[in-house]
């Protein structure tokens, strides 16, 4: 069973800096993707970044240049640095873990960001 655990959310001014942490539980953690996923209330979720097993990342268009998705597989853990933040940016962000045809979620963290 696998379990993933955000961290690192909260209260920033625009222009400030946050980093998310996910740990997750179980071997297959650093076998799988890990996403970063973010849902305002209204809206649908959206896709932030992604990494591989290996390390290769993907961006959001909104995010390119301002965040930066990271992993630490002896820790397990999949980091968000989050700069030049946006009030647009303000959602609960989720983290995701995909290995071959299973997805798993985190409970979310709220990130708000004030202008």
């Amino acid at each position: 069973q696998v379990q993933l655990v955000e961290s690192g959310g909260g209260l920033v001014q625009a222009g400030g800096s946050l980093r998310l942490s996910c740990l997750g539980s179980g071997s297959i953690f650093r076998l799988g993707a890990v996403g970063w996923y973010r849902q305002d209330p209204g809206k649908q979720r959206e896709l932030v970044a992604t990494i591989t097993s290996i390390g290769v990342t993907n961006y959001a268009d909104s995010v390119k240049g301002r965040f930066t998705i990271s992993r630490d597989n002896a820790k397990n853990t999949v980091y968000l640095q989050m700069d030049s933040l946006k009030p647009e940016d303000t959602a609960v962000y989720y983290c995701n873990l995909r290995y071959r045809w299973d997805d798993y979620w985190g409970q979310g963290t709220q990130v708000t960001v004030s202008s």
